[in-house]
């Protein structure tokens, strides 16, 4: 009898071995996929933005330059052209600066605010934490698309009003992982010396809290941004974007509008959804590679404890 209740937990501890084993090779394995995605995201993105910076290398046209309406692809035009002879491929490329522009512009909006939001919040708390905070609530149940939709119904179609409806209407998540953050920093040992010493509030927000917010900064920043160009796709694909400024939604915008869609000119609607995706994709992995580190810095701090 106590033979057989050795092996059965022998048996038993030899079978959760075997699964624990098992779970940490998928773990081992789904974090070495993790970084190699995270770093194809960046080679990704670093492409993108290289034809953001540089597009005048990669076009082999002029965007205002006109030719024959509605070509397929050639050898001359390898994207073919628009209704009114634009080459599409350097549509495209110009429209990289323009697509990023909306998404870097609009989440440094929102990350600016959304970081003193949270910083004040945090550190300060009471009755102004409060108020900060609900105000986050209030404009957290604003229904965002369809206020983006309104706003720019109304207001004069324009790049850069865009950017500012967009940035002032994606801060939210930003101040509360923020605030949370300075909660628990405004009660560590070096902060608390700084109070003692007679340091201002700003200087110890500036000098001792915002610095060590930088790695929960990033990885929001990228994904706002992803989000931004997102939204900025959506509305332009609508008919609210600025046409004088041809991004790769406005390119959809025209592609449906002005029959690219009906003649089944997929070199004309394709590559702008193409790079959207690849484009946004390649942020959000960045992203997420920021988040993963900030997690495993985390766990390093409380197996320390």
């Amino acid at each position: 009898m106590m033979q057989k209740e050795a092996y059965l937990q022998e048996s038993t501890r030899r079978w959760k071995d075997s699964i624990a084993h098992y779970l940490n090779f998928d773990i081992w394995k789904y974090e070495r996929t993790l970084k190699k995605l995270n770093r194809e995201g960046l080679f990704l993105f670093a492409f993108f933005l290289v034809l953001a910076l540089f597009p005048s290398l990669f076009a082999p046209y002029s965007p205002t330059e006109r030719f024959i309406s509605y070509e397929s692809p050639s050898i001359a035009h390898l994207l073919g052209t628009n209704d009114i002879g634009n080459d599409i491929l350097s549509e495209l490329v110009y429209g990289t600066r323009i697509s990023m522009m909306v998404g870097f512009a609009s989440a440094c909006i929102s990350t600016l605010i959304g970081l003193m939001i949270g910083l004040c919040s945090g550190y300060f708390r009471g009755t102004l934490d409060e108020l900060l905070m609900g105000f986050t609530d209030v404009v957290l149940t604003i229904p965002k698309i369809p206020l983006i939709i309104i706003l720019g119904a109304f207001l004069h179609p324009s790049i850069w009003t865009l950017i500012l409806v967009l940035g002032l209407l994606s801060w939210e998540s930003i101040a509360r992982v923020v605030r949370s953050k300075t909660l628990q920093i405004r009660e560590a040992g070096y902060v608390k010396s700084a109070r003692c010493m007679g340091f201002s509030s700003f200087h110890i927000m500036r000098s001792e809290i915002f610095p060590n917010l930088t790695h929960v900064l990033l990885p929001k920043f990228m994904l706002a941004t992803a989000s931004a160009m997102i939204s900025e796709a959506s509305l332009s694909f609508l008919g609210l974007g600025d046409i004088s400024m041809k991004s790769w939604g406005i390119m959809l915008s025209f592609a449906f509008s002005r029959g690219g869609f009906i003649r089944d000119m997929g070199w004309w609607y394709i590559p702008p959804g193409v790079c959207i995706t690849l484009c946004v994709m390649s942020i959000a992995l960045i992203g997420f590679g920021f988040e993963e580190r900030d997690k495993e810095r985390g766990n390093r701090g409380v197996d320390a404890e």
